[in-house]
């Protein structure tokens, strides 16, 4: 809203003032927050269809069956409209990227211009606050772990995860840079696929590969988390000194971060491909797959700079109901644009 103030205060003393666009980090940021209001909407709206559903079963207006069918009916269609409305800000998002990769969208400051000329006493640098944001991209593979052992029979060696979301830095000492605490908003993309033309079944609340009986081009199990990931940042960046100013920088040398992350599932789907009678044809599975409703985990990460190698593991089982647990470990490469 500083950007708004100033953009007022100018206008109404000066009546001669333009203003830069929103930086990379709000935009990502409000694409974010667009994505969780999103979420938490048609959550709240298939509760309450669930209790009004209730209600009538309770007076006797309809029969178990038909509750069951409307109940089945209402989550499918939040699930559509979740899935609709959150590709369209995943839609943004991929163009906002696009855009900071081209050029297109400057570092994050901000100039007053005064008749057209930029008044340099009026610019503000953001490096170097207290608190600074940053856009999170991350990518590698899943390995699910059953029994303490990675199961390598059952899955390729592609199952594969994406993260992205906004995280905030807050510097934790006044005068030194070692430690931040890192926190913020993120979906993560978890995509499981079977080998030996299997595909992921349910049945009495429990979920189990099976064959398929086709020869499968892709099978694939994506379930969609929105977390909260908390990290303790080392970080080893030195400070700088102009003059009488210490500045602070982030994102400049060796970094650790150790923490976890907590959430919810907001998607799943199971995709499957194969050819038949010499067409290619693509099922998607929408619905409950067993996925567990809530997430928490263990991550860290170390690196230099901007890029990192990152690690987190699912202490939560991926399917709730299943007598033996799995939890996914994924490895990979993670981006902090600072």
């Amino acid at each position: 809203m500083k950007t708004i103030t100033f953009y007022v205060v100018a206008l109404l003393c000066l009546c001669a003032t333009r203003l830069h666009a929103q930086s990379f980090q709000e935009r990502a940021g409000a694409i974010a927050t667009n994505i969780e209001q999103i979420t938490k909407q048609e959550k709240d709206s298939l509760k309450a269809e669930v209790e009004a559903v209730n209600t009538q079963l309770e007076k006797n207006e309809i029969t178990k069956a038909e509750a069951d069918a409307k109940k089945q009916q209402f989550a499918e269609l939040r699930a559509k409209n979740i899935e609709t409305r959150v590709a369209a800000e995943e839609e943004k998002l991929s163009q906002l990227v696009k855009d900071k990769v081209d050029g297109k969208i400057k570092n994050d400051r901000f100039h007053i211009f005064i008749n057209g000329s930029k008044d340099t006493t009026k610019t503000k640098e953001y490096s170097y606050k207290r608190t600074t944001s940053q856009f999170v991209f991350a990518f590698g593979v899943n390995r699910l772990v059953t029994d303490d052992k990675i199961d390598q029979d059952n899955f390729k060696w592609r199952s594969d995860f994406y993260e992205w979301g906004v995280s905030w830095n807050t510097r934790l000492l006044k005068n030194n840079n070692l430690l931040h605490a890192k926190y913020g908003l993120s979906l993560q993309y978890n995509n499981l696929r079977p080998d030996n033309n299997k595909m992921f079944v349910t049945q009495g609340g429990k979920t189990f590969l099976q064959d398929s009986g086709l020869n499968l081009d892709v099978s694939r199990l994506r379930y969609v988390n929105l977390v909260l990931p908390v990290h303790l940042e080392f970080d080893l960046t030195k400070k700088q000194v102009n003059g009488d100013k210490t500045y602070f920088p982030t994102h400049k040398s060796v970094r650790l971060g150790i923490g976890g992350y907590t959430g919810f599932n907001v998607k799943e789907k199971q995709i499957l491909k194969y050819n038949e009678n010499g067409h290619d044809v693509k099922v998607k599975q929408k619905g409950d797959f067993n996925v567990s409703d809530f997430v928490y985990g263990a991550s860290a990460y170390i690196g230099y700079g901007e890029i990192s190698l990152y690690a987190k593991y699912d202490l939560q089982p991926v399917f709730a109901n299943n007598e033996i647990d799995s939890n996914n470990l994924s490895l990979g490469i993670r981006f902090d644009f600072n």
